[in-house]
């Protein structure tokens, strides 16, 4: 018995070393946002970290979603209306990479950069497991907005400037005071 105690003990102190290693975050409102960088359907990269000042809102979405088509043009809508006052729209397509061209087809009726979950490191912002999923950033590079939890949100333009207009109008970090 008291080697089977102790086989049992070592194992779980073993356990406990290795799982102290990890890094491990929650992703948390009002902390700063997990990193995030891709390489976008143009070739082009996307990394968050460049964005600062800017206020950014992430969008995991895929072909086959119905509410995510249909909040797409929302975004559209937002990214002409206030990219000039420093809102960045990326969103991240859930499609499995046969639909690569299915995804460029549709991606070339929007003006905001796209990519292919494949092609991103977003790993910061946990198992994505419903879709329409949106992550908002603010100009400090806070998270404001975990589309993970909660109800799930298909946004239209008026509920996007409920979330974001006042993150707009907030000034820059790097604006004289």
């Amino acid at each position: 018995m008291t080697g089977r105690f102790h086989r049992w003990r070592c194992s779980l102190l073993l356990a406990g070393l290795l799982l102290s290693t990890l890094d491990v975050q929650a992703i948390e409102v009002g902390h700063p946002a997990p990193g995030f960088t891709a390489t976008l359907l143009d070739g082009t990269r996307f990394d968050l970290a460049a964005h600062r000042g800017e206020v950014v809102i992430i969008n995991f979405w895929a072909t086959w979603c119905a509410p995510c088509r249909e909040e797409m043009p929302a975004f559209e809508a937002l990214q002409q209306a206030y990219h000039d006052q420093g809102l960045s729209i990326v969103a991240v397509s859930m499609d499995d990479p046969e639909l690569r061209e299915r995804v460029l087809k549709l991606a070339q009726g929007f003006s905001y950069p796209m990519a292919m979950a494949g092609d991103t490191k977003a790993a910061g912002y946990g198992r994505i497991w419903r879709l329409p999923i949106s992550f908002v950033i603010d100009r400090q590079g806070l998270l404001r907005v975990d589309g993970g939890i909660g109800a799930r949100k298909a946004y239209d333009l008026h509920a996007l400037l409920d979330e974001i207009g006042p993150l707009l109008r907030e000034p820059r970090p790097d604006a004289p005071r």
